[in-house]
């Protein structure tokens, strides 16, 4: 008989102390499409291929971003992967795309 697993989802993913507070910021819809974009995370893993402009961040170790939208202001969502032996993930940067750093997420 198959035993169930313990986690209810194969990757764990977590806000960083600065994304935790840009959530609360964000317009509704977007706060809805970035917890649809985590709810994939925690099924499908950190490569989210399908949504727009999603890459890996260039000189960065395991550093992922997508776009939450295509209109104007554009919404970005940047997040790490802390380890993937144990399948955690940390949402490191989520705002309009003019305001993101990626040269601060190495």
């Amino acid at each position: 008989m198959h035993q169930p697993d313990e986690r209810e989802t194969p990757w764990q993913v977590d806000f960083g102390g600065k994304a935790e507070k840009q959530v609360n910021k964000l317009p509704p819809d977007m706060r809805d499409r970035l917890f649809y974009l985590k709810y994939r995370m925690e099924h499908e893993g950190p490569e989210q291929t399908g949504w727009r402009n999603y890459g890996k961040i260039v000189n960065a170790d395991d550093v992922h971003h997508a776009h939450l939208n295509n209109n104007r202001p554009r919404y970005v969502a940047v997040w790490k992967v802390i380890s993937r032996e144990k399948q955690n993930i940390e949402i490191r940067f989520v705002g309009p795309h003019g305001s993101v750093d990626y040269s601060r997420f190495k």
